[in-house]
């Protein structure tokens, strides 16, 4: 019932954010970092389909991510269709992708696998570096003002916010359906051991490959609404390294493997991300990898199941207990 009670209370407070963040004197700031904790959570809890749940983890996202940005925008640079027509175009691509890189890495296991992933994440962003349709390394942009609704270009960034949480809640609801089915058993029983899964009947690498296609496709999706909002993609903010890093540090920093870890950790990582960048000036890559690295070592360290193991472990526990159970604790203490 806490748990249900404590779900409530987020919602309710993710609806009521843009309001509440309003009556600041930093209205906008404070809306815009709220569209992109939703947007980063989106991203990671997509990661955390196969790199959570499957334990596949997998360090070449940015290539499902960057293929909703460049759809979405390629759309309306080469026929001039509203950037929102590019959706479904992405979504299947990125899932087609998926399969084709599928087939050949889920042959490798562990850290082998993380490698593939990774190099060819980087092939396909030096192809796209260099491909001239899609605006090479200087990327391509969308409509600078709206020709009409459609194109889902606003000057406030509430929109955009309330656009991602919407589709946040489709996504956290999809998975919690799948991990209620049997193709979410047969994922844990995969991250388990896929040795042991094998030997029980799971069909591993078909399950693997599904589950790498459902995250593609709502990766793509979170591309797709970066796109949206920025109105810009290049290769770096598409495909670089750090679109992946960040969906794995975000999910592995709120608990990898749980519905909310990825949300949790997005809360957590954005603005801390902000606040560092303000502190220390600027906004480049070399603070990112410093923080990300930061956060990586003290979850080896201290935490390697992220926030949901230490909340479940250590904290919900003593929620749990009356007050003479407390008491008895601490006099045996």
């Amino acid at each position: 019932m806490s748990g249900r009670w404590g779900a409530t209370g987020l919602w309710l407070a993710l609806l009521l954010f843009p309001l509440a963040a309003s009556f600041s004197g930093s209205a906008l700031f404070l809306q815009d970092i709220g569209a992109t904790v939703l947007l980063t959570a989106i991203g990671a809890c997509a990661w955390n389909v196969v790199g959570g749940y499957a334990g596949q983890v997998s360090v070449g996202h940015a290539i499902f991510f960057g293929t909703g940005a460049y759809a979405s925008l390629a759309v309306y640079t080469l026929w001039q269709l509203p950037p929102v027509a590019g959706l479904p175009l992405a979504v299947g691509l990125a899932m087609l992708i998926a399969a084709l890189i599928g087939l050949p890495t889920f042959r490798l296991q562990g850290h082998y696998f993380s490698m593939a992933t990774l190099a060819v994440a980087e092939l396909i962003r030096l192809l796209v570096s260099n491909w001239d349709m899609l605006g090479a390394a200087i990327g391509i942009q969308g409509p600078a003002t709206p020709r009409g609704w459609w194109d889902i270009v606003y000057r406030s960034p509430v929109p955009y916010y309330y656009i991602d949480l919407a589709v946040l809640a489709a996504l956290l609801a999809a998975t919690r359906r799948m991990t209620r089915s049997r193709f979410g058993f047969y994922l844990r029983a995969i991250r388990s051991g896929e040795r042991a899964a094998r030997s029980l009947g799971v069909p591993v690498r078909r399950i693997k490959l599904l589950a790498l296609m459902f995250s593609a496709g709502f990766a793509a999706v979170a591309g797709a609404l970066y796109a949206l909002k920025v109105g810009f993609v290049n290769p770096e903010s598409g495909l670089g390294i750090l679109v992946s890093v960040q969906m794995i540090i975000t999910a592995a920093l709120g608990g990898a493997g749980s519905l909310y870890g990825p949300l949790v950790g997005a809360i957590i990582l954005v603005p801390l991300q902000s606040v560092s960048n303000t502190w220390f000036g600027g906004s480049g890559s070399g603070l990112t990898y410093i923080l990300y690295g930061g956060i990586i070592m003290l979850l080896a360290r201290y935490e390697p199941g992220g926030l949901a193991e230490w909340w479940h472990r250590r904290l919900a526990p003593r929620l749990k207990r009356t007050p003479a159970e407390s008491e008895h604790v601490r006099s045996a203490a």
